[in-house]
């Protein structure tokens, strides 16, 4: 399709299963029923714990404000994060494409990447697509897939006014509030770090129109 994300993808690689173990999740509620920002089917929410394999078929979440869509479970790992890997990074992308696109491309199982979140531009509706327990295929370097968590953007680095929205800043600067918090990672640009970032990314993005210092400053408010 024409609008699946154009940028490099980090080389197709399965690595091998982690030990399928259980951690504390948020649940919606036993039996509650998500509405799939997608305009997909409702998910009904089980009593399966991330980190099981059943529990891909639940709606369970780590952040309260998020939906579950998932990704194919070729794009990431299962693991028991932090207590097989700490988290001390978060890694903010830019999708090169519409929502509804790159959230098709991370169900794929063929495109070997995804991220645990994907933020839309014109609301801040935020998707939960790998859980974070687990490690997602988001950075290009399997030392720092392990350690982070990855949040995209919809939209383009070259239409910054147009995609980098009040919404999206907003919402995602109170997803990574959330996120340093839980597994107390520090709010500052050596843990808070741009895609284009990692070592031996090949990446551009977010691009040098996304506005740091604002993004820093509301997640600093919010946190």
């Amino acid at each position: 399709m024409n609008d699946i994300p154009t940028r490099a993808l980090p080389p197709p690689r399965r690595e091998p299963p982690r030990p399928l173990v259980t951690r504390r999740v948020l649940l919606l509620g036993a039996g509650a029923a998500l509405t799939l920002g997608l305009g997909g089917a409702a998910v009904s929410v089980g009593s399966d714990l991330p980190g099981q394999r059943g529990a891909l078929r639940s709606g369970t979440v780590d952040q309260s404000s998020a939906q579950w869509t998932a990704a194919s479970d070729a794009n990431y790992r299962y693991a028991n994060r932090p207590e097989d890997y700490t988290i001390d990074r978060i890694v903010i992308h830019v999708t090169q494409s519409r929502f509804a696109s790159a959230a098709r491309a991370f169900q794929d199982p063929g495109h070997r990447a995804a991220a645990h979140y994907l933020v839309r531009a014109s609301d801040g509706h935020i998707a939960q697509l790998v859980r974070e327990a687990d490690v997602a295929y988001h950075a290009g370097n399997r030392e720092w897939n392990e350690r982070s968590i990855g949040i995209e953007h919809e939209g383009f680095v070259d239409a910054p006014n147009r995609w980098f929205t009040d919404a999206a800043y907003r919402a995602s600067a109170e997803l990574a509030a959330d996120i340093s918090a839980r597994y107390d990672i520090p709010v500052d640009r050596e843990h808070i770090v741009g895609h284009d970032e990692v070592p031996g990314a090949t990446h551009t993005d977010p691009g040098p129109s996304w506005d740091w210092d604002r993004y820093l400053s509301l997640v600093r408010a919010v946190r």
